[in-house]
């Protein structure tokens, strides 16, 4: 569904993604894990068509989207729900839900994707009038999710979604996403440095570092892999 072929990126003269290789499957969950700095959030924003490769290409339904712009990944159906959420904190709940469905035609389809949405968070209903830049930080990632469920996409990158969240709210992201998986059916990349649980609820996990792909396997697998084990769990 989604491949990553031998991706360059660079920031200038810094070389941050070094023939980076991954797919994923329709209907996948799949962990890039690695520690902050790895390139993670490159690969997303690369996906996303926020930057462009120097090398490599990166093929969605058969088709090569990496000379794509950003708002023509979005209407293929791969968006993401940002590192540190950025909401619109001065617009409504209801008003950032609704800018998640511009790319939608037609009203009717914008209505049905908010019920859809305040049917799978009922307290985002409950606070649709209220200023999403008041909200707690889970509330407001429940408020980035529902943004990009709004686009009816058919991949959603999740970066860091753990990031900043009290370990009781953590845990309740993850149950989130593995719900949006399985019960909606849509595709799921998860960037994460929160190995553990990653691993845990993912199908597949790719582990980066410096750039590169450095191990790849059965989520459940790389818990008991002695490298990731030592150089990310502590064990």
């Amino acid at each position: 569904m989604l491949t990553v072929n031998n991706v360059d990126v660079s920031y200038g003269d810094v070389q941050v993604l070094k023939g980076i290789s991954l797919d994923v499957k329709d209907k996948e969950l799949v962990a890039v894990i690695g520690a902050n700095g790895a390139g993670k959030t490159t690969l997303i924003k690369t996906i996303s068509g926020l930057l462009k490769p120097g090398k490599g290409s990166i093929i969605f339904d058969d088709q090569p989207i990496h000379g794509l712009p950003a708002h023509r990944v979005v209407a293929k159906g791969i968006v993401q729900v940002p590192e540190g959420r950025l909401l619109f904190p001065d617009m409504t709940v209801k008003e950032n839900l609704e800018m998640g469905g511009y790319l939608l035609s037609g009203s009717q389809m914008v209505a049905n994707n908010l019920d859809m949405v305040f049917e799978l968070f009922p307290v985002l209903k409950e606070r649709q009038k209220q200023l999403a830049g008041t909200m707690s930080g889970g509330e407001q990632q429940m408020v980035a999710v529902g943004r990009a469920l709004m686009s009816s996409p058919k991949v959603i990158m999740f970066d860091e979604p753990s990031l900043g969240l009290a370990p009781k709210i953590v845990q309740s992201i993850f149950d989130m996403i593995v719900k949006i998986n399985k019960e909606l059916g849509i595709t799921i990349l998860l960037v994460e440095q929160n190995v553990k649980h990653s691993c845990q609820i993912s199908d597949r996990a790719f582990v980066i570092e410096n750039g590169e792909v450095v191990l790849s396997g059965c989520g459940c697998d790389m818990l008991e892999n002695e490298h990731v084990r030592k150089a990310y769990l502590g064990l």
